[in-house]
């Protein structure tokens, strides 16, 4: 793929992720000994903004990390990956979001809880200057208040700005942001949630007709091992996922975000996008970590080229 530099603006949480991994996930009221524990740079917004610098777009995040508990060290591990921080805040007296993941070694799955922290504090009118010229994409999450959403997603296309909106975790009352969404991402739980229906592979490009209808003016939703369907109105697509052994499903939603918007900024038809953002995705999945796992622009291109 070549083209020119995508240019992204992340609005979205930073965290410090605490992971165990363990045999397999806990039962209720079980505990488990583990065998790898680490802690890290997280939050979907942070991820997000890592998957799309490593893969080559300029990205600015626009995130509020409190000051306290080592918030200053989660900022500076942004800067090491290219990420441009500059408009982030940094209230003194706040403590930055934490999530505390389990990752069980025998699907890779995971069970997280998060705990909002400076991520809640954030207010809408504070983005009412956000750096938005030459901005392609406006990528953001729902671990930020939905009102601060909502401003700068109005920002945002008023200043001829496209939105993607990746609906996780689900919120209810984030469907009134639906109609300023360009692309709306979500995974399967997430399109039942909205939808109030199951929703699974044999069934998925009528709950994508569905979830245009609520707004969107595309649709993505990612099946997991079953591949994504994009749906626009204009066309339907069904990319199936790459073949790899899964070893840890975390962040393997992040990195297909990032990977997306990265190509679509370059240019690149949706169809050519798709396979990039499945691409990195697989990429992901097949090794241990999150951000530690998300691919780089020239180990991917070497990756895909070597399957060609």
């Amino acid at each position: 793929m070549a083209g020119m530099n995508a240019s992204v603006l992340v609005l979205g949480s930073v965290n410090r992720d605490l992971i165990a991994h363990a045999p397999r996930l806990p039962l209720p009221g079980e505990t488990l000994r583990g065998h790898h524990f680490v802690s890290s740079l997280g939050g979907k917004g942070a991820n997000q903004a890592v998957a799309a610098a490593r893969l080559g777009a300029q990205v600015r995040l626009i995130a509020r990390v409190g000051r306290l508990d080592g918030g200053e060290e989660l900022l500076a591990a942004l800067r090491r990956e290219g990420v441009d921080v500059t408009r982030c805040q940094q209230p003194d007296a706040e403590s930055p979001g934490v999530a505390l993941i389990v990752v069980g070694a025998d699907s890779g799955e995971n069970q997280i809880v998060t705990v909002a922290g400076s991520n809640a504090t954030l207010r809408a009118e504070s983005l009412d200057s956000l750096p938005l010229s030459g901005v392609q994409w406006l990528v953001a999450q729902q671990e930020l208040p939905i009102e601060a959403l909502d401003a700068a997603f109005r920002h945002a296309r008023a200043a001829g700005g496209r939105v993607l909106l990746n609906a996780a975790p689900f919120r209810e009352e984030a469907r009134r942001l639906l109609p300023l969404v360009d692309v709306l991402v979500v995974n399967e739980g997430e399109a039942a949630a909205l939808l109030g229906a199951p929703v699974s592979a044999p069934v998925v490009a009528d709950a994508a007709e569905r979830l245009l209808a609520l707004g969107p003016r595309a649709v993505l939703i990612s099946l997991g091992s079953a591949g994504v369907q994009w749906q626009d109105g204009k066309q339907r697509l069904h990319r199936p996922a790459r073949q790899v052994r899964a070893v840890d499903t975390v962040g393997a939603g992040d990195t297909l975000v990032g990977a997306l918007v990265t190509a679509l900024g370059e240019g690149h038809a949706i169809d050519a996008a798709l396979d990039f953002a499945q691409a990195a995705a697989a990429w992901a999945v097949s090794r241990p970590g999150v951000q530690a796992a998300m691919p780089r622009r020239a180990e991917l291109d070497a990756w895909r080229g070597a399957e060609a």
